[in-house]
């Protein structure tokens, strides 16, 4: 997930901090397709692999026969033998949100609504305290999971992140001054939020509840794991405190829910002279700036050079129980230390595995599995992501990978070079990374387990072309998705076979894609499976691209959320976003009738329709209320068909 901070031209992810010199996947892939020959279908390439031709996305041979171009043509109608039964919409740059025919999109829950009967109202001139903002929704919604409570499903907990914030929309005043107060505010628009939903004969709605919530910047929080919170890299100088830049999410199967936090590095910054980053500070990419939240100027927590510590506090996978309001959050840290962009949990042979993607340019893929079956070591009261080795992914020229332990003692990580235990290879865990030779990847985002087969899917969302690219082109301005098979179809293998699945792109600007009408799209980010097996893809251009011709991406137009479907290779646009917003936090109801999805940061400042001010906040957008004294919010989505069918038929 990019955080593109309003005005600025370049969206810090696409900046590789990876100095290593490992293999880029650009160069992988390169030798393997020279030494094994693609098939081309419409100019998707994929490397003929584990899946053989008939599933890969793009081949001559998918299943009913016919190319890519023909399995659309027959299906996009509504019409055809898979899993997609509606009519793809059109793209878009309007300011407004596009599902397809036949359906509905319901907003709920959009930034600032208080989460219980009687709390403070959402100010539409920005002007909440910060303690009205801790009980309200937080800013820009991300990641999130539906937890049903009904046997029907028609009533739950919603959880979702709030991943950072626009300071021109947040304040009334825009970013002008640094104040406690305001960075506190900020601190509360972060976060997670914990909020009951039910539906009744008038749509979703919020209900009042004992487990409504939030978890923000401020919030009392602990460690476990191998970096326990006494260790002496955690002991900054206060109690610790808060989650930042919760990216996308997971959930477990004891019924927890897992948030992660990516650019935690933005948030810490210093106006010491003279004062530059130390290796460790360089490689997560700290620096003396921290425009625009500038917090350091009013909490010297957030001071680099007065309290370095508390960055490591940061950068981890934190577990919350929504249906324990009392309960602390605690963050993981047997599952590293990165920009965790994701942590998607699946089973196999009864021990939990975490995929997690690091999502800046140059960066690598991460697994976690357990050292036992979840069940057994719940049962003696230790956490399953507690107990277990972390790996880093090795793709190989020949189509296979290997997963490499990021174990002290084994390999490059020993005391000889320099590694003082365990908890040093997770605090640093990058580092351990490049140590041990791991792939380069662009930008590695969102991981989706197919639950029939159990395939793993990663986003690749783009590249500069300084830290590995997942595709033969360099620049990769649109990203792709990497798919990949563990052995014997067991996610705790150690070995696996990959293959290009998605090469995303404009065939206007690139000749080597044939992306039709229907499925142009570039820079896939969000990644989710239904329990049919339909793959949900989200996009994330970024707003210093989307709907420039100078950028490749003014055919492609706003945002969008995709169905693919990975046996046929057939993919489809479902919904284009309003102007400047992303689309993300993808989950959906046990039935499948309700998909809940995110519409981060709209209105967001953009090259193509200018800079929200304090003056003007709705320069880019005014969605989803068009109030014209109002302000642009982030908001779920609610979708569901007008005859109450399954979403995507």
């Amino acid at each position: 997930m990019s955080e593109a901070f309003a005005g600025s031209p370049v969206d810090p992810d696409d900046q590789s901090s990876n100095p290593s010199g490992n293999d880029a996947f650009q160069d992988v892939v390169e030798r393997r397709l020279s030494r094994r020959g693609v098939l081309r279908t419409g100019g998707i390439v994929a490397a003929a692999g584990f899946l053989g031709t008939g599933a890969v996305a793009g081949v001559a041979q998918a299943t009913g026969g016919g190319s890519r171009e023909a399995v659309a043509a027959a299906g996009s109608s509504g019409r055809g033998r898979g899993l997609l039964r509606f009519k793809a919409v059109p793209t878009s740059a309007a300011d407004t949100l596009t599902v397809p025919e036949g359906y509905t999109a319901q907003v709920l829950i959009p930034w600032g609504t208080p989460i219980r009967a009687g709390g403070p109202a959402w100010k539409k001139d920005a002007s909440n305290t910060a303690a009205e903002q801790a009980q309200q929704i937080g800013m820009h919604h991300d990641g999130m999971h539906y937890f049903p409570t009904s046997r029907g499903g028609d009533s739950g907990l919603l959880v979702l992140n709030h991943e950072y914030v626009d300071t021109t929309l947040l304040y009334k005043d825009g970013n002008a001054t640094v104040t406690k107060e305001k960075v506190d505010k900020a601190l509360h628009a972060h976060g997670v939020s914990i909020v009951k939903i039910a539906r009744d004969r008038h749509g979703w709605r919020l209900r009042d509840s004992k487990y409504n919530r939030r978890v923000h910047g401020n919030t009392p929080m602990t460690f476990s794991g191998p970096v326990k919170g006494s260790h002496p890299e955690l002991a900054a100088s206060g109690p610790v405190r808060g989650t930042l830049n919760n990216c996308s999410s997971g959930y477990t199967p004891w019924g927890t829910y897992v948030t992660c936090e990516e650019n935690w590095n933005s948030y810490f910054g210093t106006d010491k002279a003279g004062w530059t980053p130390d290796t460790e500070q360089k490689r997560y990419g700290v620096q003396a700036s921290s425009a625009p939240y500038n917090w350091h100027k009013a909490d010297p927590r957030f001071d680099i050079a007065a309290n370095p510590k508390e960055a490591n506090r940061f950068g981890w996978v934190v577990e919350i129980d929504p249906f324990d309001p009392k309960s602390t959050p605690v963050k993981r840290t047997a599952l590293g230390r990165v920009k965790h962009e994701s942590a998607t949990v699946t089973e196999s042979r009864g021990r939990v595995v975490v995929y997690t993607g690091d999502d800046q340019d140059g960066e690598y893929v991460y697994k976690f599995v357990s050292s036992e079956p979840w069940r057994r070591l719940r049962a003696r009261r230790k956490s399953p992501l507690d107990h277990g080795t972390l790996y880093v992914a090795k793709f190989n020229d020949d189509g296979t990978g290997t997963w490499l332990p990021l174990v002290f003692g084994k390999g490059a990580l020993t005391a000889a070079n320099g590694w003082k235990d365990q908890a040093d290879v997770l605090i640093r865990t990058r580092t351990a990374a490049d140590a041990v030779g791991a792939t380069k990847l662009d930008r590695p985002e969102w991981v989706a387990v197919h639950p029939h087969n159990k395939d793993v899917y990663l986003t690749l969302t783009n590249g500069a072309g300084n830290g590995g690219k997942v595709n033969p082109r360099k620049p990769n301005p649109y990203g792709s998705i990497v798919r990949w098979r563990e052995k014997h179809g067991d996610n705790t293998s150690l070995t696996f076979t990959w293959d290009i699945f998605d090469l995303a792109g404009d065939p206007k600007y690139d000749p080597a894609v044939k992306l039709g009408p229907d499925n142009i799209h570039g820079s896939p980010d969000g990644l989710g499976f239904d329990r049919s097996g339909r793959l949900w893809i989200e996009t994330d251009v970024s707003n210093s691209s989307q709907n420039l011709a100078a950028k490749g991406y003014d055919n492609i137009g706003n945002n969008m959320l995709l169905a693919a479907d990975p046996k046929t290779g057939d993919i489809r646009r479902f919904l284009v976003g309003p102007r400047g917003a992303e689309i993300t936090g993808w989950t959906i109801s046990p039935d499948q009738r309700s998909m809940f999805v995110n519409v981060q940061h709209p209105g967001e400042a953009t090259t193509a329709f200018g800079t929200p001010t304090p003056e003007n906040p709705r320069a880019v957008s005014n969605w989803p209320e068009f109030d014209p004294q109002g302000r642009p919010r982030a908001a779920t989505v609610v979708i569901r068909k007008k005859d109450g069918g399954v979403i995507g038929t």
